[in-house]
């Protein structure tokens, strides 16, 4: 068995750099393939070694990459919990990236509300309509203040007061204030684009938003590059495990021959 860390330990990779997304796997990596491991690991660690981006930032960013409802990986989020809690984040700070990764599942209404209309009209049905008039007070106060995602509409449009539920846990975090909004619009970016989710449509409407409170190009460039480093959880699963299973076939081996 290949000795194991505590849960999001981050490896003394070399001193004085930063480690970014890797765990200790990436010593067995480098140990298998050195040549690779460095490309690689100069490529993942980008974000980090760079100063685009606060540090602060980068962490609550790749916090929410791994607390994000399409990702759920525990070892990756206690890392980047742990290192926001280092850079001065605040208990509410993570607390907000983590609603934001938890309502990203709105997408599958977002998605897959209008859908379901197209196809009810190409099936020559009628499309239903709520008989009871619900209140919406949180759908209308953020239309009020310009955040609401007119792409909510089908599904509103099907389900008022399921539309309404969403939106007011939804709208604690819009309204909140405890994320910088240009930061706010980083992390949202970061769990659209990432690569278990790629809503493009979140992507495009985000990045607007940046956009309009000054963000650069090469600030946004840097959360996509977050986004691609979140690759390497790959090695941080397998590589353990792939050394466990020669470690166990060459017992198996050294048991068959002695037999």
């Amino acid at each position: 068995m290949t000795k194991q860390t505590r849960p999001g330990s981050a490896p003394t990779v070399r001193p004085g750099h930063p480690t970014g997304p890797w765990e200790a796997s990436f010593e067995k990596l480098r140990e298998w393939d050195p040549q690779w491991a460095e490309a690689c690991f100069q490529m993942a660690t980008n974000a980090w070694a760079g100063n685009v981006l606060p540090r602060k930032s980068v962490e609550l960013i790749g916090v929410a990459l791994n607390a994000a409802c399409t990702s759920l990986n525990p070892e990756g989020t206690r890392r980047h919990i742990r290192a926001a809690l280092q850079t001065g984040a605040t208990r509410d700070e993570i607390l907000a990236v983590l609603k934001m990764a938890s309502v990203l599942a709105i997408h599958s209404c977002s998605l897959g509300a209008p859908i379901l209309l197209e196809e009810v009209k190409e099936a020559g049905m009628r499309v239903p309509k709520s008989q009871a008039k619900v209140a919406t007070p949180a759908c209308d106060r953020l239309k009020t203040i310009g955040r609401w995602n007119y792409a909510w509409d089908p599904w509103y449009d099907l389900d008022p007061l399921f539309a309404e539920q969403f939106t007011a846990t939804n709208a604690g975090i819009y309204t909140g204030g405890v994320l910088l909004p240009k930061l706010f619009e980083f992390v949202s970016i970061a769990l659209n684009a990432s690569y278990t989710h790629m809503y493009a449509p979140g992507v495009r409407r985000h990045m607007k938003a940046a956009l309009k409170l000054g963000a650069t190009v090469e600030e946004i460039m840097e959360v996509l590059k977050l986004c691609l480093a979140q690759g390497v959880e790959a090695c941080n699963l397998a590589v353990p495990i792939l050394d466990e299973e020669l470690q166990a076939a060459s017992g198996d081996q050294h048991l068959a021959a002695v037999i």
